[in-house]
């Protein structure tokens, strides 16, 4: 049995793990951390760091003791830099609480790169992981909307940046552009994101962990981790029919099924392909059809097979990428908006019609 350590960084990190403790419950209601066992297959630890006590409050599915505050006012304000200082002052305090958990295999690291606290913490936090353990620790990043705001651009430039010279075994990448796609309200459109990566980070472990007809195992998962640029994304697709697998396959691969967007065929390194589902629905010549086409284009690919009786086909695909032309875009946008607010500094340093207001009153006191 594989022993996990899952932490969730900031607000974003924070709403996706308390999702994977959701989904380990069973969809149960919010009081289900109190009388309910989650069903995990591996050994899982989850912690969620935050400094502002509020995101913390509102997680519905992760136990108290499992959540950690750093005490700083509410929040670092999106300024990463303020964030390094809050977690340098508290880091001895955080390692404590994590070293206090066991040892561990391997580590998931979940955080937006654009905020505040989980973009500056998560880099510093990698860091001292590779440090002090020798297990892989591999980080999940969401990316911003590509409008979101000049800060949370330049923090998601940075925080990439630093997340990948921490040492990191491998950066998993997911896009908030995909909540356009998904439509319905703000709320319910986080929610649909935080579903999507909970489920599949979930898939992963339970196939990390499972006897197979063809296995995969963490070996595996890392050596596809350490191809390509360091990158990587999962696809996932889940048949509600007798669908052919070789079309869930297709479906797991194609860009509605990614959680960032890219061309498999085009820019992945290596891949992992998993298949779930019931015996009669695992054509073993159609999954070995669409492996090789696979395998053409972006070289080894691992396949495991989990026969689960009386389930529809589903398919989890780990890429890492050679490649990634969506982030190369946001690196361009996220340049501009530096520019940007390194421009509104100029002005305002420059501009002398405030201060001229200021010094009419020069040498005066209030007279009441």
């Amino acid at each position: 049995m594989l022993n996990v350590l899952i932490i969730g960084n900031g607000q974003c990190g924070n709403r996706i793990l308390d999702a994977i403790n959701r989904e380990a419950f069973g969809k149960k209601s919010r009081f289900a951390k109190f009388y309910s066992q989650q069903k995990y297959k591996s050994n899982v630890e989850t912690i969620a760091i935050n400094t502002a006590i509020n995101d913390l409050k509102e997680m519905k599915f992760t136990k108290a003791k499992d959540r950690i505050h750093i005490p700083h006012l509410h929040g670092v304000g999106a300024n990463r830099n303020v964030g390094k200082h809050v977690f340098e002052d508290n880091k001895a305090h955080i390692m404590k609480q994590i070293e206090e958990r066991g040892n561990f295999d391997v580590a998931f690291v979940l955080t937006s790169a654009s905020g505040g606290t989980g973009s500056s913490f998560s880099p510093m936090l990698i860091k001292e992981f590779k440090e002090k353990f020798d297990f892989p620790v591999y980080a999940l990043v969401v990316l911003p909307f590509r409008e979101e705001g000049t800060l949370y651009l330049q923090n998601a430039a940075f925080c990439l940046r630093d997340i990948r010279e921490s040492g990191v075994d491998g950066i998993i990448l997911a896009d908030n552009q995909f909540l356009k796609q998904m439509g319905g309200n703000v709320e319910s459109a986080y929610n649909g994101i935080n579903d999507m990566i909970a489920r599949r980070l979930l898939f992963l472990l339970d196939a990390l962990d499972s006897e197979m007809m063809m296995v995969t195992d963490l070996g595996d998962f890392k050596t596809v981790m350490s191809g390509g640029a360091g990158l990587a994304t999962i696809g996932f697709f889940e048949a509600d029919s007798e669908m052919p697998v070789k079309s869930a396959i297709r479906q797991a691969l194609s860009p509605s099924g990614l959680l960032f967007s890219t061309d498999v065929y085009d820019e992945a390194s290596r891949s992992m392909v998993i298949i779930k589902g019931d015996r009669k629905y695992l054509s073993i010549d159609d999954i070995s059809a669409e492996v090789e086409k696979l395998s053409s284009s972006v070289g080894h690919v691992f396949k495991g097979i989990i026969v689960r009786n009386e389930e529809f086909p589903q398919v989890l695909t780990v890429l890492t990428l050679e490649s990634a032309s969506e982030l190369e875009n946001l690196y361009s946008i996220a340049v501009d908006a530096i520019n940007y607010e390194k421009q509104k500094k100029e002005r305002v340093s420059n501009e002398k019609e405030v201060d001229r207001a200021f010094s009419q009153i020069d040498g005066m006191d209030p007279s009441y």
